[in-house]
């Protein structure tokens, strides 16, 4: 089972394009922004290739063609505007989404966001962000696509304690990025997280545990 890694630089990407290499089940693609970022995987071995997800969905679709499942951990950044946040976090992801649905790529991973899904819960400074994760979710859930949609709390750079909390209305919470990716890899092993969605924090249940019970 080959996975495209969407926004596989960025700092949950590289966790699980490192997971996806280290298994015996599953191969990577990994989709990056820049040829010099592609040419740092291809020499650890890893198949790599650049997109641009402000370009076509005809572009896109020719990196997701040959895989099976995709995963969007994609994201605008902190150090830009809500323009890009837009063109990116919301008409990026969906570009994918459609890139997919013309490949006949089935299975879609979405890392959104804590609460993304109810707006009263969305933090003042940050509404930008959070519509455009909102409707991107919106929009995978009424696709054809198999998606599921993993909503993480507040990202630390620590070390994986392998234990999360997912479920539909979490308190506020952190997670390493660490145990995200890991989570991500459990949920595509699971068929029964197909068209679920749920927050993830850190937690007391271990993460393939806790996500049988989703």
């Amino acid at each position: 089972m080959k996975i495209l890694v969407v926004g596989a630089n960025g700092q949950i990407g590289k966790h699980l394009v490192e997971l996806i290499q280290n298994s015996e089940e599953l191969s990577v693609r990994a989709m990056v922004r820049k040829q010099e970022q592609a040419d740092g995987l291809i020499r650890k071995d890893i198949e790599a290739v650049v997109g641009d997800l402000e370009g076509s969905v005809e572009e896109l679709q020719k990196l997701v063609e040959g895989t099976d499942a995709i995963v969007f951990t994609a994201g605008s950044g902190g150090s830009t505007g809500s323009d890009k946040t837009l063109l990116i976090d919301l008409d990026g992801a969906v570009k994918v989404m459609e890139a997919a649905e013309k490949a006949g790529v089935k299975r879609f991973v979405m890392v959104s966001a804590h609460q993304a899904n109810n707006r009263e819960n969305w933090h003042t400074s940050l509404k930008p962000y959070y519509a455009a994760k909102h409707y991107a979710d919106r929009m995978l859930m009424h696709s054809n696509l198999d998606y599921t949609i993993i909503r993480p709390g507040g990202l630390l750079n620590e070390d994986s304690i392998n234990k999360i909390q997912a479920g539909e209305k979490l308190e506020r919470g952190a997670i390493p990025r660490a145990d995200v990716a890991k989570t991500i890899l459990a949920v595509i092993k699971n068929n029964q997280t197909i068209h679920k969605s749920f927050d993830l924090i850190s937690g007391e249940t271990p993460i393939e545990e806790a996500i049988d019970k989703i």
